[in-house]
């Protein structure tokens, strides 16, 4: 995709949505955090549930250690991968409390040496909270990356890589939620709405329709 059809695909998503937002509901770095590690493998909306009824009995890491991971497990068991999950959260909240004076850290580094917090994980945060100019390559964003052409790879970081390369400055703090939500509403896996896609003239995929 060559830059003149990059630059109208992010215009074309800014105009219809200047600002967009994470879906995941939470108040404060550290709910944002452990929404975002409950959310691997799982539904926003799933994890939105679970955390509507967590996060008023623990919202914070010391809550969550007085809480276990057992008492953990009873709020987040809805969600995929929860036992893991629990043990990661509460791993998470030690480490906090202990090295971080119970604040969420704002280095890649000190993120991803968190339990359960990789790279997608950390860019969320980084992007989210303190405006970073991150791409964390989910699943939608993989699919949309290579089925418009505009950043073909063949896993994640090769995408992440290409798409922080091809997004012009003026829309990276927002790209990573454009594209994402393109790709949950429009861009789906199964019968994408190519016939409403704002940005079908762009699009490179041989499989697209056009009504």
């Amino acid at each position: 995709m060559n830059k003149k059809a990059v630059e109208h695909l992010f215009s074309t998503l800014q105009s219809i949505d200047p600002e967009p937002k994470t879906e995941l509901n939470y108040n404060t770095p550290f709910e944002l955090l452990i929404a975002v590690l409950l959310s691997a493998q799982a539904t926003d909306v799933g994890v939105n549930k679970a955390t509507a009824k967590l996060y008023p009995i623990a919202n914070t890491p010391q809550a969550f250690l007085e809480l276990g991971e057992e008492g953990l497990k009873k709020y987040i068991n809805t969600i995929g991968l929860y036992n893991s999950k629990a043990k990661h959260a509460i791993q998470t909240a030690r480490i906090l409390v202990d090295k971080f004076h119970g604040e969420v850290p704002r280095t890649r580094k000190e993120l991803e040496s968190l339990p359960g917090v990789g790279r997608k994980t950390a860019n969320v945060v980084l992007n989210v909270l303190w405006g970073e100019p991150t791409m964390a390559v989910d699943t939608h964003i993989f699919r949309v990356s290579n089925r418009t052409g505009l950043a073909p790879g063949k896993n994640p970081l090769e995408v992440e890589k290409k798409l922080l390369q091809v997004i012009p400055k003026k829309y990276m703090q927002y790209a990573h939620h454009w594209l994402i939500l393109h790709g949950r509403y429009t861009c789906t896996a199964r019968k994408p709405k190519c016939h409403a896609c704002p940005i079908n003239q762009e699009c490179q995929w041989a499989e697209k329709t056009i009504a």
